[in-house]
């Protein structure tokens, strides 16, 4: 992939080769992410999309605590999953204003830590807010809260698609202007809105279509809003490519779509903070998974690279998170960018399961034992979205150089 070089046939990532990294780390297999190419998407946001749109990093992308604490003052807030999340994103130096928490099933322990802290709470259902209102008045504090809606439209040709039709994601958007003319007098703060759509989106067409209706629900919300609105998350799904035939997003007719939007709904939004919240497409590309081959067999007519790393630290790349038909990640052989020779090999990793795929049926240079394999696109959900304990391999090691 072109964010990273090779140097005399090694990989490296950040001027080190895998074998480099691996010494610093005294471990053979690890996850390693770089500051640089992290930065550079910051900036290609920043760069494109209209300066009045702010951008939120979502943690549960990538919560290494290197990396959030890099992201802090790169980034205009961040949004979290879980109390975990929580307070580290408070402990990176995020002002709590500018820190919300989302997610279906908080417990009363995490909505508390949340309203004692001050962050904003994205309020998943009705019954969540009278909880938030209720642990508010016994803690004499007034709560932060965002309603997260669940609109009637979705974000087509996304990767997870979080609203339109029944969700467990918000408040569906037909229940919220009742529910808004009933919070006048309500213990709690309403700040905004929270309008989250998808993820992974590739196409330009259907991020612009998804901001259309998103733009002009908002201006309905914050019409009927007994409260000043603060500020409005549009949500996110900007994607990056992981298979074979798929393209970068172009970002510039979404940030012409979004200036345009920003014309139209100019007399709606005054003084009305927007965020697009983005996870992925901030790490992902900036991160290699680097295992090592261990063994070399034949099994009737096929060969097998079986390594020490797979499913358990990177379930992603194993096709056993939201892929229908498994697909190959980009991968390579890290110590052999030079090599000529190649060869068609299955890569395995060390588990005892069929499903512990690391590459099917590639052609890849030829490999030994010792030489390392990576899987690129592997900065966004990878050890925390995998279950490190199974079969009792043991965790992995990250790194952010």
């Amino acid at each position: 992939m072109d964010q990273f070089i090779a140097v005399n046939g090694q990989l490296q990532l950040a001027g080190f080769s895998m074998a480099q990294i691996s010494a610093m780390l005294d471990k053979k297999v690890f996850y390693a992410y770089s500051r640089d190419v992290i930065a550079a998407q910051v900036d290609k946001f920043r760069q494109q999309i209209p300066s009045r749109i702010k951008l939120h990093f979502a943690v549960k992308a990538n919560p290494y605590p290197a990396v959030v604490n890099f992201l802090q003052p790169l980034v205009d807030g961040f949004d979290v999953a879980s109390q975990k999340e929580l307070l580290l994103a408070v402990q990176s130096g995020m002002p709590v204003t500018d820190i919300s928490f989302a997610g279906p099933g908080k417990t009363d322990a995490e909505l508390l830590s949340a309203i004692t802290l001050g962050a904003t709470i994205n309020c998943e259902s009705i019954s969540e807010l009278a909880r938030i209102e209720t642990l508010g008045i016994e803690a004499a504090i007034l709560p932060n809260v965002a309603l997260r809606v669940n609109p009637a439209f979705e974000l087509k040709s996304s990767g997870m698609k979080m609203a339109g039709g029944a969700k467990p994601f918000g408040i569906d958007e037909e229940l919220v202007p009742d529910l808004l003319a009933g919070c006048g007098n309500r213990a709690f703060k309403l700040r905004g809105f929270h309008i989250f759509c998808g993820s992974q989106n590739l196409k330009p067409e259907s991020l612009i279509e998804a901001h259309q209706q998103t733009f002009a629900l908002a201006a309905k919300l914050i019409a009927a809003s007994p409260y000043p609105i603060e500020f409005v998350n549009l949500g996110g799904g900007f994607g990056v490519p992981y298979f074979a035939g798929e393209q970068r997003l172009d970002l510039a007719p979404v940030a012409a779509s979004l200036q345009q939007l920003l014309q139209q709904y100019s007399a709606e939004l005054v003084d009305v903070e927007l965020v697009i919240e983005l996870g992925r497409f901030l790490v992902a590309e900036a991160g290699l998974y680097a295992c090592q081959v261990i063994d070399k067999k034949q099994s009737r007519g096929t060969t097998y690279l079986v390594c020490n790393g797979g499913l358990h630290h990177n379930l992603a790349n194993s096709g056993n998170f939201g892929q229908v038909i498994r697909k190959n990640y980009p991968v390579a052989i890290a110590s052999k960018m030079a090599a000529t020779e190649t060869e068609l090999v299955t890569a395995v990793g060390p588990l005892c399961t069929p499903l512990d795929i690391l590459a099917d049926k590639m052609v890849l240079p030829k490999a030994e034992v010792g030489d390392w394999l990576v899987v690129y696109q592997a900065g966004a959900y990878g050890p925390t979205a995998s279950p490190q304990d199974f079969l009792g391999h043991g965790n992995v090691t990250e790194i952010l150089l």
